[in-house]
């Protein structure tokens, strides 16, 4: 593999315009690379801080042509990018990771069938494609299990559980999709994840793992470090670091675990970028996960990712707006002295919607979280 170094004043083309790309162009500024963000044609909170924009589909020639001959370096802010359009990139460019890193983990068959073979450890899954397919993995199965889209999945997104009485073919004909995975259901003690990069060169750090806890299937605060024995820290940065070698990756990549009662670690997924669990990094840490993603993908020597102080992260989602067009009072955020405001420039706080996050730094960091989440969501709308 190429270890070309791309150094400050170099441009970097982003896929995708959403808050990653943005807090991606905010690092990329303070180091001096240039920026040049592809929208793919969505809202890109990314254009108010990148040097350069391509409005256009993701499927579009004439923009996978000025991507090119525009962009140095490539990387990927989301994984649901068209293959087609994956390799044409990187027939054109360096992209960092590689379009087969960044495809399996956008399509949940080929990321469980990657993990199987890899003898890596994961829920019991079956690939579904039809109504008997189904039955016959709820018939192996015997008993609760989560079907998922194979693709286009995120936040809960493309889910649906099932305790294994239903009629397969009712099930499978409401759930309208093509292809999909039926889960063995797994009872954890917690869910953790852990932010791992890898350069061209072959060098691995590790950020500690953390533990994450969810609001309506999204995200809600993320702890660091995560309270765990020895052993089991150790084995989650093992597992990720055999996934970054498997792929020869190059990059920041999110795996994400389920921890069980007996101390057993089982990888639930894995994104080919930074990660909603890695943003208290940005506050905490020696090196962000920004800065390291930057660091891999210019293949540069990676950062210390020592944690300075416990952190934790709060979710800033659209139901703790009072109105779509109206922002909370933020006083109730910066009345903490060691709290980070992050912002995402996002214009309508719509439902779910990830409009920013704020870090707790120190002692009884989520004690104070837990606080102002709920003053935040009092004084918002209860629309979840």
């Amino acid at each position: 593999m190429s270890t070309t170094i791309f150094s400050p004043g170099s441009t970097i083309g982003i896929l995708g315009g959403g808050q990653l790309a943005r807090m991606l162009c905010m690092e990329a500024k303070r180091m001096g690379y240039r920026t040049l963000v592809w929208t793919g044609g969505l809202e890109a909170p990314a254009m108010a801080l990148c040097d350069a924009v391509i409005e256009l589909p993701f499927d579009d020639p004439n923009a996978i042509a000025q991507f090119i001959a525009a962009a140095d370096v490539a990387t990927a802010e989301f994984e649901n990018i068209p293959r087609a359009t994956l390799d044409a990139v990187a027939a054109g460019v360096t992209l960092r990771p590689g379009a087969s890193a960044i495809a399996t983990c956008a399509n949940r068959e080929q990321e469980k069938t990657f993990l199987r073979e890899q003898n890596i450890p994961c829920a019991p899954f079956w690939i579904v494609t039809s109504a008997d397919e189904l039955a016959q993995a709820m018939h192996d199965l015997q008993g609760p299990g989560v079907l998922k889209t194979s693709a286009f999945g995120y936040d809960g997104k493309g889910q649906k559980k099932l305790t294994g009485s239903e009629d397969p073919a009712v099930v499978w004909q409401e759930f309208q999709a093509p292809r999909a995975i039926l889960e063995g259901f797994i009872s954890f003690q917690s869910e953790l994840s852990v932010m791992i990069a890898r350069n061209a060169s072959g060098e691995v750090r590790c950020f500690d793992p953390v533990e994450n806890h969810h609001r309506h299937h999204i995200l809600d605060v993320t702890i660091a470090p995560a309270a765990l024995p020895p052993e089991v820290r150790l084995e989650a940065v093992a597992i990720a670091t055999r996934i970054v070698n498997a792929f020869d990756y190059v990059g920041l990549m999110g795996v994400e675990f389920f921890l069980q009662p007996d101390g057993d670690l089982l990888v639930n997924e894995m994104a080919p970028r930074p990660h909603n669990s890695g943003h208290h990094t940005i506050d905490a840490c020696e090196t962000s996960q920004f800065e390291q993603q930057l660091r891999a993908v210019c293949g540069l020597a990676l950062g210390s990712t020592r944690l300075l102080c416990p952190a934790v992260m709060l979710n800033l989602l659209g139901d703790m707006w009072p109105a779509v067009e109206q922002a909370p009072d933020w006083s109730i955020v910066l009345d903490d002295r060691s709290a980070a405001l992050h912002l995402y420039g996002k214009k309508r706080a719509i439902e779910r919607r990830k409009m920013g996050h704020a870090t707790f730094l120190g002692e009884h960091a989520r004690e104070r979280a837990e606080k102002v989440k709920a003053q935040l969501l009092e004084a918002g709308r209860p629309t979840l």
